[in-house]
């Protein structure tokens, strides 16, 4: 070979290494909040995921994007989506592992932590097969209320097979998506337009057009429509419309076609239009809201994981390279100025992922009406906060990598790609600190047990018992304020509960030295608009040895 390339001065590929055991501010995590006896399976998962098989298959499942099918050869409508093998071996080993619906099907204490924990591991490598994941975990809490839809539907539900042709009765397995968002309405649900029209019994007949469905190929979706009966209307629904009805038939469901979409490439996002399709009422006719909004609360939660899963695989790939790459005569990771950013980084990752578990505890099986109400305002303030901080986050970890991280051919670009959405999806920013608003407002509990988490850290900190004060300061003034006075505030009282938030749990859950730079750096009076900005006379090189 010629001397001209010689390789050199390169960090080798990033694999074949145990993503759980090399992360140990999540195992520490994973044992603090009770789910211990998971590790094992968290273990293979992260030996999984971690392999050259599983990364390249993460590569090649978004390298080779899904393909819409409305015909067969024959010219008969099917309106399927095709997606490379690699996809569907990603998915297939999530589900195997209850990455989806684990904490249901297995509630001990714990179940919904350990769930959490694995959802991030394989979100980690490739996050586009966590979207149907996430909406089948969530889906769960809108169908167990309606049993002539759950005593069919929730063994499938349950079930880690990995079935993705359309079968009829006889799947035992199943995969839920969801079609809410019409054109004239986007967050604004109640302004859809898509009828559904009784038929007897529990049966609607849908007509109507959705802006996004996700994960079109999903064996069913839940979907709102302004449903009638007899001429009467009952107002917005939640509707279970499966694609495939008894005898093997077909449910209307025609894709119009795909997103071409920012983020990830494996996962597809289409428009679909209803024309006599079958739905199947769940919950109450005209409480649609209602009946989604614990399925909503679970796939917030699954922004927050998705969001912390992403944040890891920057801070990692950031790390390894730096690790393994000299400039100005000494390994990067030894330049002070890479090692304050590097560390910074993994502050901002150790306190997303305590933030998701210790969310993850509050939807446990058999919650406490305190963790309940807890979870009403925490996990909106959390959705906010660290959703916003993702891409952020993967921006500067790319920048560790230099040009290489500005190429396809390492995984962070995919990456900043994809965090957005994580922001956007289940309500963007200003729908999200509108909702925390709301909680305050309707759930005056919520508001009380939020104050009692942040009270079991009291006094363990000046600039956050400071913190604290404000941000509750500014909360009781918003509750009396007029709707548009608190409107415009929404956004910094969000900011400062979710700061607030995470700042306690690092307090009770992260090594000392970490929790105090992270306080000092996020709320302290010489805290930095970017990152790598720490308090003086931080050990960012012991901070960073834990990661």
């Amino acid at each position: 070979m010629s001397v001209t390339h010689r390789v050199e001065n390169q960090a080798p590929w990033r694999v074949d290494l145990d993503e759980y055991a090399v992360n140990a501010p999540l195992a520490e995590a994973v044992r603090r909040l009770g789910a211990e006896w998971a590790e094992d399976g968290l273990h293979e998962a992260g030996t999984l995921v971690g392999s050259a098989a599983f990364q390249r298959d993460a590569e090649q499942a978004n390298v080779h994007s899904p393909v819409a099918q409305i015909h067969d050869r024959w010219g008969n409508r099917i309106d399927e989506v095709e997606y490379d093998p690699s996809y569907h071996r990603v998915i297939r080993e999530a589900v195997a592992r209850g990455a989806h619906t684990s904490a249901w099907a297995d509630p001990r204490p714990g179940a919904a932590v350990a769930r959490g924990a694995m959802f991030m591991l394989f979100a980690q490598v490739e996050p586009g097969h966590a979207c149907p994941v996430s909406m089948t975990h969530a889906a769960v809490a809108s169908i167990e209320g309606s049993p002539w839809i759950a005593d069919e539907w929730m063994p499938r539900l349950l079930s880690r097979e990995y079935e993705p042709r359309l079968l009829g009765g006889e799947k035992r397995s199943a995969l839920v998506g969801m079609a809410m968002t019409e054109k004239q309405g986007g967050s604004d649900v109640r302004a859809g337009t898509t009828v559904g029209e009784a038929m007897g019994g529990h049966a609607y007949e849908l007509t109507g057009h959705k802006w996004f469905c996700s994960a079109p190929m999903s064996d069913a979706f839940l979907v709102l429509a302004q449903t009638r009966d007899s001429g009467v209307e009952d107002g917005l629904s939640c509707l279970f419309v499966p694609r495939m009805l008894p005898h093997g038939v077909r449910n209307t469901f025609r894709i119009q076609r795909l997103k071409d979409k920012l983020g990830n490439r494996s996962n597809a996002s289409s428009e679909v239009e209803f024309d006599g399709t079958i739905g199947f009422l769940l919950g109450e006719p005209g409480r649609g809201v209602r009946t989604i909004i614990e399925m909503v609360q679970r796939t917030r939660l699954d922004c927050v994981l998705g969001t912390a899963a992403g944040m890891r695989q920057s801070l990692a790939e950031a790390v390894w390279h730096a690790r393994g790459r000299s400039a100005f005569g000494r390994l990067l990771v030894e330049q002070p100025a890479m090692t304050s950013v590097l560390a910074d980084l993994a502050l901002e990752y150790e306190a997303a992922m305590l933030t998701g578990l210790r969310l993850a505890q509050l939807f446990e099986a058999g919650a406490s009406d305190r963790d309940a109400a807890l979870r009403r305002l925490a996990t909106p303030v959390s959705k906010y906060w660290i959703c916003k901080r993702g891409p952020h986050h993967a921006a500067e970890a790319m920048e560790c990598l230099g040009g290489n991280g500005y190429t396809e051919y390492f995984p962070l670009a995919r990456r900043y790609r994809e965090q957005p959405v994580m922001a956007i999806w289940e309500g963007s920013g200003n729908v999200i600190a509108l909702d925390v608003l709301r909680a305050l407002t309707r759930d005056p509990e919520s508001a009380a047990a939020f104050g009692d988490e942040l009270a079991t850290t009291t006094g363990a900190s000046a600039l956050l018992d400071s913190h604290v004060e404000r941000t509750l300061l500014l909360l009781g003034r918003l509750s009396t304020a007029d709707a548009d006075e608190a409107a415009a505030q929404a956004r910094r009282l969000s900011e400062g509960l979710a700061l607030a938030f995470q700042a306690s749990l690092m307090l009770r859950h992260a090594p000392s030295d970490a929790a105090e730079a992270f306080i000092g750096a996020r709320l302290g009076d010489d805290r930095g608009a970017q990152y790598g900005v720490l308090p003086a006379g931080t050990d960012a090189a012991a901070l960073l040895a834990r990661h």
